[in-house]
């Protein structure tokens, strides 16, 4: 499964002064990149420009090589991007179970959408305990593993994070962390990793890019960017 993804000289805005300036990188296949920087660096943004929810003034994005500009959300979802936004987005009036199924609607179906719902809940246990509860009576972890479900059941070729550790316990981010990096080292996914945890998400990447104000300031391999005190101090805050 093949997920190489590029930004090329990408500029975004709202109207008025641009939210990102000529941002640049790549990630290949199966690799982590950590998108890391303060309130307001651009990381959202970022993620709503690959799935297609805001518009891009400037050059392009691309996937294997193929322009994703022109297309709706919906297109780029069916060519393998998948994304968990913040805020645990789950359909609290459906069921653990029917929350998973609407991740397979157009990319499974018989019996290989029944295996990757299964494969779901071997990866969480408390989901597979609670198929027949609905969203609203999950807890904010069991939420959050439901919205990750929800996108690793659709096998996308690049899968997007947004806060994904915002207000959880350790424990759960920790086995959050590790189950994205399991599932890019199996099936060869692409994963881009917003989060300000700078710590839980530099140790399961492979590299991170750092955004302030809009602007790439760092892009290293994530055991450089741990050891660069110089630069953690002055846009990461640790």
């Amino acid at each position: 499964m093949s997920g190489a993804l590029a930004f090329s000289a990408l500029t975004v805005g709202y109207g008025g002064e641009p939210v990102l300036h000529e941002v640049a990188f790549a990630l290949a296949p199966g690799e982590v990149v950590a998108l890391l920087g303060a309130n307001g660096a651009g990381k959202t943004t970022l993620l709503r420009a690959l799935a297609g929810f805001v518009p891009v003034r400037e050059r392009m994005i691309t996937l294997d090589g193929r322009d994703l500009m022109r297309l709706r959300p919906e297109d780029r979802a069916r060519l393998g991007i998948g994304q968990v936004p913040e805020g645990r987005s789950v359909v609290a009036e459906l069921t653990v179970d029917e929350n998973l199924r609407l991740g397979t609607l157009w990319r499974h179906r018989g019996r290989e959408r029944e295996r990757a719902v299964a494969e779901v809940y071997d990866l969480f246990e408390p989901l597979a305990r609670r198929r027949t509860s609905d969203g609203h009576q999950l807890s904010g972890g069991e939420r959050q593993m439901l919205a990750l479900g929800r996108a690793l059941v659709s096998r996308p070729r690049v899968l997007t994070l947004d806060e994904p550790s915002l207000g959880l316990a350790p424990l759960v981010v920790a086995q959050l962390m590790a189950t994205v990096r399991d599932t890019a080292a199996r099936d060869g996914m692409t994963v881009l990793l917003a989060e300000q945890n700078v710590t839980s998400a530099l140790s399961i990447a492979d590299r991170g890019v750092v955004l302030n104000l809009g602007r790439v300031v760092a892009d290293a391999p994530a055991a450089d960017l741990s050891a660069d005190t110089a630069l953690r101090h002055a846009y990461l805050g640790f």
